[in-house]
């Protein structure tokens, strides 16, 4: 199995509680969530109608599709509440000093 390649995204700064920043690893849209004192990463896509979340909101540890309302786990990516029924991407995150990595 190959290694994992961590990219570096945005400063902590960057990412404030309950905020989020979307940025571009390798090609992907991701986004960078700080929820409940952790840094997640997941894929800037709705696994239900293929719909951008960056304008969705987030709250204890999940992020909504500002389309249909589905919300998904930050953490797993599992869908919480229809219409969504399929996970979305999550990926593995780091923190290297002051700066947010991402590995996708």
């Amino acid at each position: 199995m190959s290694e994992k390649t961590f990219v570096a995204v945005a400063k902590l700064d960057e990412v404030p509680a309950g905020g989020k920043k979307v940025v571009d690893v390798n090609g992907t849209s991701v986004i960078v969530v700080n929820s409940k004192d952790k840094i997640f990463a997941v894929r800037n896509l709705c696994s239900h109608a293929y719909e951008t979340l960056e304008c969705g909101r987030v709250r204890a540890g999940w992020i909504s599709c500002p389309v249909h309302g589905a919300r998904f786990d930050l953490e797993t990516g599992n869908p919480m509440n229809p219409p969504a029924t399929m996970p979305i991407d999550t990926y593995e995150v780091r923190i290297e000093g002051d700066t947010i990595e991402v590995a996708v």
